[in-house]
């Protein structure tokens, strides 16, 4: 049955919001824990100095002698955090368990830190760039020490990345430059409008042929110059594929 309700437009200012969580946030009677494993990552050659931790979550279906999907996320330890806002490691053992997505290795990427320098958080550095860097550092850097150990497909339709904010920028950047590899993203509130050099997608998405992505991007603009961005964008690409239902990469 469906309900209609009278417009009421949104106020900017949401910062007293808080959205409960779902059942897919909480562990559920029945359904096998995976296992998450720590490194760390000092040996940078894609941004020297660098230093930084990454997970890898196992899950219960995990079986080496058949290939599993891979999902890359930014801001590692915020998204895998089981007390957090997003328990990503907690949500995908209920949907693997559900059978909603195929077995999949997560890796959960921390920004780099300089050590020394003025700024030590590498984050923005890495994330609002337009160029190939940080996706190169996945591929040479990070995700070899994945596949050393576990088997990952290599179907790229069985890759995804995923980031917020800023990592919004990051997944969809390294995507669009190497779609041979990413072809699943989900970005939240990406903050385009914060691109050094300004934001080259709406102009570019319209300019160059199709590519084979599937994204999904999620959540509520904080401010007016951001909501304008995200709509500018999302305008500039009627055409594109996106991802008809949740929870699916």
């Amino acid at each position: 049955m469906t309900v209609e309700v009278p417009f009421r437009p949104l106020v900017v200012d949401q910062s007293d919001v808080r959205y409960a969580h779902g059942p897919d946030s909480a562990r559920q009677p029945g359904v096998p824990v995976g296992r998450t494993v720590e490194f760390d990552w000092n040996d940078s050659i894609v941004y020297p100095g660098t230093s930084r931790k990454f997970w890898v979550h196992l899950p219960a279906q995990y079986d080496p002698s058949q290939s599993a999907a891979l999902m890359v996320f930014q801001d590692g330890q915020w998204y895998l955090d089981p007390d957090g806002e997003v328990r990503g490691a907690i949500v995908l053992d209920n949907l693997m368990h559900r059978g909603d997505i195929p077995a999949t290795v997560s890796v959960f990427v921390d920004p780099g830190v300089l050590e020394g320098a003025a700024e030590p958080k590498h984050r923005n550095v890495e994330y609002d760039a337009f160029d190939d860097r940080y996706a190169t550092f996945l591929l040479t850097e990070i995700i070899p020490q994945v596949t050393e150990r576990y088997s990952i497909t290599k179907d790229s339709n069985g890759w995804g990345i995923c980031g917020g904010s800023s990592g919004g920028n990051c997944a969809f950047t390294a995507a669009w430059l190497r779609s041979d590899k990413f072809r699943r993203v989900i970005c939240c509130l990406s903050s385009f409008v914060q691109m050094p050099d300004g934001n080259p997608y709406p102009e570019l998405i319209r300019s160059v042929p199709r590519k084979p992505l599937r994204i999904f991007h999620a959540g509520r603009t904080p401010g007016p110059a951001l909501e304008r961005a995200r709509t500018e964008l999302a305008r500039q690409q009627p055409a594109r594929r996106r991802c008809p239902g949740r929870n699916r990469l």
